[in-house]
Formats: C-alpha cells, structure tokens, sequence
C-alpha cells in the first residue's frame, strides 16, 4: 500500500517538473526543514551579461584583448563548457585568435576555480600560458614583488566595489613572454541576475517550514548581495570559519556538529567554498537532526547531492549531478520544488492515514476475537427448545424441509472464512487512499510513533467496544425484556448472530477509515474523493 501511494505521488510530481529516482525521496521531502542550494545556475538564470567596465592591470590592454586572452584560456575551436565559456566565446572576436596555437589546456576544477591553456604564438614562435577564474585565486599566481602588491590592492579594491552593487568579476591573466611570470591582465565584469521565480521560491518555502541556505564559489560580497537580493538574509560568512576533511584519510573532522552546528545553523549563507565544504555543511545540519536537501546542477555539488537527505538536480545539470541526486528537475527554476515539498506532504498524509487505519482495524479485530473468545460462551445464551425458528430448515431426501436445532458453540469464534473475507475486502478497497484527498501539512512532517499507536489504540477501542457491545445484546436477544425483546425484534439465530457481528466488523472498519484519513482535522475538514468514497 505505501508502496503504491509512493508510485501514484511519483507519477503527480513528474506532471509537476519532477523525475523521481527513489521512491523514498518522497517521505524525506516531505519531512525536509533545511534546503541548502548553490547559486549559480540554481538561484540565478546562469546566463553571464558582459559588462563595459572592464578595469585593467596592464597598459595597452583593452576589453577585446583582454576577451582574447579569456578565450585562449578556454576551447575556442569546442562548444563552450559552461556559462563562463558562452560569456567568453559569445563576445570575442574570433579573427583575434586565428595566430594563436593551443599547445595545453587544463579545463575548469572546483578546487582550484580557474582554466590555463598554453598557448604558441604563431607569428613569433614564442609561448606563453593565459588563465581565467576567480580573482581570489589568479590573485595567489603573482610573483611576490612591489608591483604585483600594488596589483593585488588595486584588483582587492575593484572587486569590493563590483560586489557592492551585485556585479561579477571574472579575472583574466597571462605568463610574462621574458620573465614567465604571472601577471594580471583585467577583470571581465558580468551580471547573473535572480531567476524570477527565486524569491517567490523561497518565501514560499519559508511559509512551508523549510529554511533556505545558499552555498556559493563566489566572492563573499557577492553572495552577500544576492542573499540581500533574495531576501535570505544578512548571515552571510567566508570558508574561513568552515572545516576540511582530513587530508590523509578524507575522514570528516569528529564532532562536526557539536563543532561547527551553531554556525551552520545560524547562517544564511556561505561563500568561496569548495565541493567538500559542501559536504560538510550539509553532514553537519544531518548530525543535528535536521532532514536536509541540497540543490545544485554541477560536479563539485555531487558530494553534497550524494550526502543530503534528499538530492535535487535542477534543471541542464551535470550528469554528475543527476546521478547523485534523488530527484531531478525537467523545468528550470526552483517553484517546481514548492509543488514537490506540497505533493509530498500529501502523499505523506496519505501513508499516515493508511497506517493508522491499519494498525487500529487489526487491534479491533484482534483485541475483540481474543476477548470475546474468553467472556462469551454462546451456550449459556441458547434458547429453550420449545422456539421454533431458533434452528435452522434444510431440504433433506424427503421432498421436504425439515427444521434442524442449532448447537451454539462452548465459546465465540469466527469462521476463517469471514475472517478472510474481511481482510481481503479491506485490504482490496485501501488502494483507493492512494487517490484520496489529503491537506499538505504547514510544517515539515516527521513520524511520531508514540503518537500514531496512541491514535490507532483509541480508534481500535472504540471500534472493539462497539462489537462487543453489539455482541451482547445479540446473544441475550432472546431474553424476556431484552433490548431486542422491548423492541419488538425477530429472534435471531446462531447462524444470523455470526453474520451480524461479521457486518459489524466491516462495517466498523470502513467507518475507523475516515476518522484515521483526517489526520489532524475532523472528518468533514477534508471531505474523501470520490474514487476511496465509491470504494469503500
């Protein structure tokens, strides 16, 4: 039954934009509080607009060679890699690049955040080396001279001033042709604006219970300005303050949580990290109980869709990605998550209300036969033999029918064959639930075992109660001044008593049904479809 309900949510959340790989995905979204995400291509639209301001480190230098020295660190005469690639490749002018030669190229890694080709100048003969990346990181190449100080002061400047307002940098450098030495050329200054539908996302997230952290490569001011944007807030800290994992064992550090959960919990964001802070980040909220999601679309956020709770691949990701993670998006942007987390809790809903029926029809089953079987002996309420329709009329080689007196049982029980019939009834008409309607919870859902068997246990009295009573006033239906006496009902006999109590059980297990699917509403507050109603 869960098994099914799971697969009928999976089919509604692949109408909504989302492929599930594991069915258990869903239970843990639903009970998902924290949705870590990266930023680029995620939160934001991951299309790169060039910027005029161009500032430049060497004289001579303009914005299309300083383009030019960006495409020769990348595969020019290839489709472009990624979004930093298409920026580059998109405005350069390709008559620039027809005397250069690439001899190397080292493509893009997350650890060290930037690409390198080496490049022979046709013209001349004579080779040097020209890189793209992070400023952070090209910065680290400069030889440690005067010159290159002031260079380092003066590109730390420029992008605090970029990051202010929201504007990227992309730093561009080269080896000195006499000297190999590294210099840098200029910053390439680009926007990557918001997804429209990223704010929206994560209000909406919020209302739902889930607290939305982003985790970028980009600068700190950066990410401050886009958590700013978004709305996410202003706890917004370097790597600096994160952990790394082992360098021999890649184990991660003891006591992550107790170490580090203060800090993961209280921001809203983290900037300048590498795959394994990721990781790490996500493994600490784990450690504190939180059911975590991760979102992301590139290699370096494989680890943490592999680790997290519940692994989402957004839409163009990686192979990489789409193979660590749990769901995968076929629509961009980050609202069809909002859809999943609401599906979820519905689907969620639904388990819930299965397992409670369960649990509460077998107690009142079992409960009522183990007592029953004990307090009543159905002999000592068997009527005089001077009734005559207490038995029963078969058709015997007489030609005629013939009354035959009932034998009441030493003690009460029910034939297997109802038994049978009950739970095979039961169990045949539960697959409606997965159709049923249900409310999405406000709050992330967890199981609460103490709970749902207090629920169940009540729901089981109730119904175990009410046979038993039935069961008494059956049996003493043919006492003068019974209840069926002053009523003025026909006797019943044996036969029709075990059939009653069978209705009665059905009956009363249909019934348990709708109080156990309301959850924490009254039954009328969510009224059943109508494929569960016609069912039942």
């Amino acid at each position: 039954m869960t098994t099914t309900t799971l697969s009928i949510g999976s089919k509604k959340l692949v109408a909504e934009g989302a492929i599930v790989a594991q069915l258990s995905a869903i239970e843990r979204l639903a009970g998902m509080s924290i949705l870590c995400s990266d930023k680029t291509g995620t939160l934001t639209l991951n299309q790169m607009v060039l910027q005029e301001d161009t500032p430049m480190y060497v004289s001579g230098e303009t914005q299309a060679t300083v383009l030019m020295y960006a495409a020769l660190a990348t595969k020019w005469k290839e489709p472009p890699r990624d979004a930093l690639d298409r920026l580059t490749l998109g405005n350069v002018d390709m008559a620039l690049l027809e005397s250069y030669e690439q001899l190397e190229y080292l493509p893009f890694d997350p650890t060290i955040k930037r690409t390198e080709g080496t490049i022979k100048d046709t013209r001349t003969g004579k080779t040097f080396k020209a890189t793209k990346g992070a400023p952070h990181i090209l910065l680290r190449l400069l030889p440690h001279t005067e010159a290159s100080l002031k260079v380092r002061e003066q590109v730390e400047k420029d992008v605090a001033r970029l990051g202010a307002v929201g504007t990227r940098a992309l730093a561009v450098g080269r080896t000195n042709i006499d000297t190999g030495d590294w210099e840098m050329v200029a910053l390439l200054t680009f926007l990557d604006p918001p997804r429209p539908d990223t704010k929206q996302t994560i209000d909406e997230a919020r209302e739902y219970g889930v607290s939305v952290k982003m985790i970028t490569g980009d600068h700190l001011l950066i990410a401050k300005n886009t958590s700013n944007v978004l709305g996410l807030g202003k706890r917004v800290f370097g790597s600096s303050k994160l952990p790394m994992l082992d360098p021999v064992t890649k184990k991660k550090p003891e006591n992550l949580g107790r170490d580090y959960g203060d800090l993961c919990l209280a921001a809203d964001g983290f900037s300048e990290v590498f795959p394994e802070h990721k990781f790490l980040i996500v493994e600490c909220l784990r450690e504190l109980g939180n059911t975590v999601g991760m979102t992301g679309d590139g290699v370096n956020d494989a680890p943490a869709l592999k680790r997290a709770d519940v692994g989402i691949a957004v839409a163009g990701a990686t192979d990489a990605a789409r193979a660590a993670a749990d769901i995968v998006l076929t629509q961009p942007g980050l609202h069809t998550i909002i859809h999943g987390i609401i599906l979820s809790r519905e689907i969620f809903a639904r388990i819930n209300s299965f397992i409670t029926y369960r649990v509460a029809a077998t107690l009142q089953l079992l409960w009522f036969l183990f007592i029953a079987s004990f307090i009543f002996k159905p002999k000592e309420y068997q009527p005089a033999t001077n009734f005559l329709d207490k038995g029963s009329y078969l058709y015997k080689d007489t030609g005629k029918y013939e009354l035959i007196p009932e034998n009441w049982d030493e003690f009460f029980h029910m034939p297997v064959l109802m038994l049978m019939l009950i739970t095979l009834l039961n169990d045949g008409t539960l697959i409606t639930i997965g159709y049923d309607n249900a409310k999405a919870s406000d709050r992330p859902c967890k199981w609460n075992l103490l709970a749902k068997f207090l629920t169940s246990g009540a729901l089981g009295i109730i119904g175990m109660a009410s046979s038993l009573i039935l069961l008494t006033i059956y049996l003493n239906n043919w006492k003068k001044g019974s209840l069926w006496d002053r009523l003025g009902l026909k006797k019943n006999s044996y036969g029709e008593i075990i059939a009653g109590i069978y209705l009665q059980i059905s009956v009363c297990a249909f019934l348990t049904l709708f109080l156990a699917r309301s959850g924490g509403h009254y039954f009328w507050q969510v009224p059943p479809s109508k494929v569960l109603f016609c069912g039942k």
